[in-house]
């Protein structure tokens, strides 16, 4: 057995303990508690560190970090069509795969051990097998238009047959249809008949933008005349887009529902009767101008919420911690508390609320006796005075690197350095940087406008 030693160990389960220990026998959590009261072991002294659970990305796109920095100060719709286009003509399998390896370096560098990612080229499972790191890969498929329906959900029957032989116990395959806006009733129909006889998982974008509410409750506005100009028949489907998904009987499978930004008292009684779990990515929401989800309610409600970064396409960096922050200065500052929500209520949300948002809250999300050993240590070297390590984990480690992360007891950060990083991978990511930048200036992004 190995005790690791703490300044400060965080079980998120129970208060903190100073001088704590977290005792691991080979991938399991043995003991967490005081040192003077912790079996014998090899003594690993991580020092002046909080020790907590390693943390969970509810909600990202693995397979865009190369897009960061691309994509800045455009509406949605732009956004989109840009990504969309981009990415078909730029970044092939190879590409995606070392932008999603990129991303998972990223995420383990910030204490992040389990990820939700929705995956269009299929490629995620891949980077997430070479680092050993724990998550579910949903598979996203497209189609607004109702012809479409019976060749997507039959490519992507095909899609994750060919993906379920690399799951491991650490990593599944789930299915994704991906938004209102580029996928039709039928299909959403048929997707979620598809998970339900795979067993498989489903995440969906939904309640993200004012566009995408005009769309479905209104059947105009950008993306409506967009899809028109396709040919493709366009009017009002429901209140509201939550209520789409339970008029259509997607929220009986209970889905990862990404964004809900803009979800009304009744959807949020939609959402916590169906008890679906929610991903919540304030920090993306912002930047793309889509506003502050109601997480207050949410969680009043008996939501499960986790945090996500969503891309780098959208954020342009991974930091939960700093997610973390953002969550609770935007609810305060919504609804005028200086109490609601508490650091330890949002340190919750990137930890065993991501955890049971993507289903994974058996093995990970605390501190637990019998539990995975995914743990992460960020260093307070510089930061005194420490009144409270959950405040301190919250409003001052944003930005900081792990100094030490656990995968199943197996070590992937040590002393700040990655083990296990990929050589010349930074140099084939601003290889794509200056291949995407190439692409805009030549009028890529005018020749695939739609």
């Amino acid at each position: 057995m190995i005790r690791y030693h703490a300044r400060w160990v965080v079980p998120v389960a129970g208060p903190p303990i100073a001088e704590g220990v977290v005792v691991v026998d080979r991938r399991t959590i043995a003991y967490v508690g005081p040192r003077d009261s912790a079996p014998e072991g090899e003594e690993h002294d991580l020092g002046n560190v909080i020790l907590m659970p390693g943390l969970v990305n509810a909600h990202c796109h693995l397979e865009l970090t190369a897009m960061r920095g691309f994509l800045e100060d455009l509406d949605f719709r732009r956004w989109i069509l840009r990504l969309t286009n981009a990415r078909r003509a730029v970044l092939d399998d190879d590409a995606l795969l070392d932008s999603a390896r990129y991303g998972v370096e990223e995420g383990l560098r910030a204490g992040i051990t389990a990820f939700a990612d929705t995956c269009a080229s299929g490629v995620v499972i891949r980077a997430l097998r070479d680092y050993g790191v724990r998550g579910v890969m949903y598979q996203e498929v497209f189609g607004p238009d109702p012809v479409q329906c019976d060749a997507a959900v039959a490519e992507l029957r095909e899609r994750v047959a060919g993906l379920r032989y690399l799951e491991t116990p650490l990593v599944r395959v789930g299915v994704s249809p991906h938004a209102p806006y580029t996928v039709s009733d039928a299909l959403f129909v048929a997707t979620t008949a598809l998970a339900r006889e795979l067993g498989a998982r489903m995440a969906i974008h939904v309640a993200e933008s004012e566009v995408e509410q005009r769309l479905v409750v209104e059947g105009t506005g950008s993306f409506a005349n967009g899809l028109r100009r396709r040919g493709i028949d366009v009017r009002p489907r429901a209140k509201s887009p939550i209520q789409l998904l339970n008029d259509l009987g997607v929220l009986e499978q209970r889905p990862l529902l990404i964004h809900c930004i803009r979800a009304s008292e009744g959807d949020i009684h939609t959402i916590a009767t169906t008890a679906s779990p929610v991903a919540h990515c304030p920090v993306s929401n912002a930047k793309l101008g889509h506003g502050v989800a109601p997480l207050v309610e949410m969680l009043a409600a008996g939501v499960t919420v986790g945090l996500g970064s969503d891309s780098m396409a959208s954020n342009n960096r991974m930091d939960l911690l700093e997610e973390a922050r953002a969550a609770l200065l935007a609810q305060r500052g919504r609804v005028g508390s200086s109490e609601s929500p508490s650091a330890a209520d949002v340190l919750e949300l990137a930890t065993i609320g991501g955890a049971r948002a993507i289903g994974i809250d058996d093995v990970a999300g605390t501190l637990e006796p019998g539990k995975s050993a995914d743990l992460a240590a960020f260093a307070l070297d510089g930061l005194e005075p420490v009144q409270d390590p959950i405040a301190a984990a919250v409003f001052t480690l944003g930005g900081s690197r792990a100094q030490f992360v656990t995968v199943a007891g197996d070590v992937k950060v040590r002393d700040g350095v990655l083990i296990g990083a990929r050589s010349g991978l930074a140099e084939r990511m601003r290889d794509l940087g200056r291949a995407l930048a190439d692409w805009l200036d030549s009028g890529g992004e005018m020749r695939g406008v739609v």
